[in-house]
């Protein structure tokens, strides 16, 4: 049975930081492709960032390039994502994925329909 849980959101002002966290257990974690996905009111889902599952590709969606960094601390299972110069359009659910299949996706996109949402999501509310 998986299991994840994310934390780090919070309320913060516009041009502050933020630093989420997903622990995993239950799933092998460096064989899987990971990301951070986001839901808002205003918005439909959208996929942030994911990180492939060798640790090195990357991708971030363009809004968010150049302020948000992915990364993960394998020994302890968990994944990060760095949220700098935070904007009110920032303001969301953040849930943290993993890929369906083993050793796929994030391959120059990020399709949220390849993965799957375990988490209960920690909410980022950015106010200007």
């Amino acid at each position: 049975q998986v299991h994840v849980e994310e934390s780090g959101g919070g309320s913060v002002q516009a041009g502050g930081s933020l630093r989420l966290s997903c622990t995993v257990s239950g799933s092998r974690f460096g064989d899987y492709s990971m990301g951070w996905i986001r839901q808002s009111t205003t918005k439909e889902r959208e996929g942030v960032s994911c990180l492939r599952w060798n640790g090195i590709n990357t991708y971030y969606r363009d809004s968010v390039k150049g302020r948000f960094t992915i990364s993960r601390a394998s020994a302890k299972n968990t994944l990060y994502l760095q949220m700098t110069n935070l904007k009110p359009e920032d303001t969301a659910t953040y849930f943290c994925v993993i890929a369906k299949r083993l050793h796929s996706a994030c391959v120059g996109e990020f399709r949220p329909e390849d993965y799957d949402s375990w988490g209960q999501g920690t909410q980022v509310t950015v106010s200007s």
